[in-house]
């Protein structure tokens, strides 16, 4: 009896050691390769193009695997009990009860899951919210109003800093919003009307623009690489809300000097642009048509 006993523990053991090592080798050929890539992100908008936006993307993806992982112990479990515990007879199995290491298992294992994700969720989301208010940092007033954009670009921080430049949509002209990489940049934002938000989808980020007193905050450490991105209000805000875009376009830190020296010179965003080397219209989006031609009115006398 103590002979079997012994070697049904040691058998035991074996399968857990197994299982742990299986655990480790997932673990590290995962490690090895891009599994968001090779996933498509898992839904998640891959080719972020900040910091901030990288640790929200790689939170996600740890996520995800986390969960893809407890679903597979989960659903092995469920399909060895109905294999092994399958019914041979009229006769119950030994009905096993108060197990206490098994009870605390399963109640202490998925307290600890959640509060794993929630440790890496707060240090992420303390990571993307944190501002320095460092007056190095290039700041720009994001002012929306139904149904366009004005981006001011300011002299330091807060209400009270002065605008050394602006670029205002039109119907007829999408806003480009002109920032350097490799620097740290501060969005204050406000709103005239209604309440908006603004998104840039490789930012992988949105934040509410508010009208009145409330003015939302957020940075992001650098732009990492230069181009061109679309971007959207991300709260329906009225008529034209579906076309309320912009553009964001990333160059160099030399480029942006020359860009916003010429805006102080009087030049207009698209001679800005057109003076170092860059489009001088939006290349990732289009004005919309506002239809607002004498065709789309009854004339008078009309039904």
């Amino acid at each position: 009896m103590i002979a079997r006993g012994a070697h049904g523990r040691t058998g035991r053991l074996a399968r857990f050691v197994g299982l742990g090592a299986g655990a480790l080798a997932l673990v590290t050929l995962l490690g090895g390769c891009d599994v968001g890539s090779t996933f498509g992100g898992f839904g998640w908008p891959e080719g972020g193009v900040t910091p901030q936006a990288n640790r929200m993307y790689n939170l996600w993806i740890g996520s995800v695997i986390a969960a893809l992982a407890v679903g597979a112990l989960v659903w092995g479990l469920i399909f060895w009990c109905v294999v092994r515990y399958r019914k041979r007879g009229d006769q119950l199995p030994v009905q096993t009860r108060y197990n206490m290491p098994m009870e605390f298992l399963y109640t202490i294992a998925p307290i600890l899951v959640v509060c794993v994700l929630f440790y890496y969720t707060a240090v992420v989301q303390t990571d993307v919210d944190k501002v320095r208010n460092d007056p190095n940092t290039v700041t720009v007033e994001v002012v929306a109003f139904k149904w366009n954009w004005q981006f001011n670009y300011r002299d330091g921080i807060g209400e009270d800093a002065n605008t050394v430049a602006s670029t205002l949509g039109s119907s007829d002209v999408i806003p480009v919003l002109v920032l350097p990489t490799g620097r740290r940049i501060r969005f204050e934002e406000t709103s005239k009307d209604v309440i908006h938000s603004f998104w840039v989808p490789e930012l992988l980020f949105k934040r509410d623009v508010f009208p009145g007193n409330v003015r939302n905050v957020f940075e992001v450490e650098s732009i990492d690489q230069e181009g061109a991105y679309v971007g959207r209000c991300a709260e329906l805000c009225g008529t034209y809300h579906s076309m309320m875009n912009f553009e964001l376009r990333a160059v160099s830190q030399d480029d942006f000097e020359r860009f916003l020296q010429a805006k102080r010179d009087g030049a207009t965003t698209q001679e800005a642009l057109a003076a170092i080397g860059e489009a001088p219209l939006a290349t990732t989006t289009e004005p919309f048509d506002t239809k607002r031609a004498v065709s789309n009115f009854n004339p008078a006398g009309g039904e």
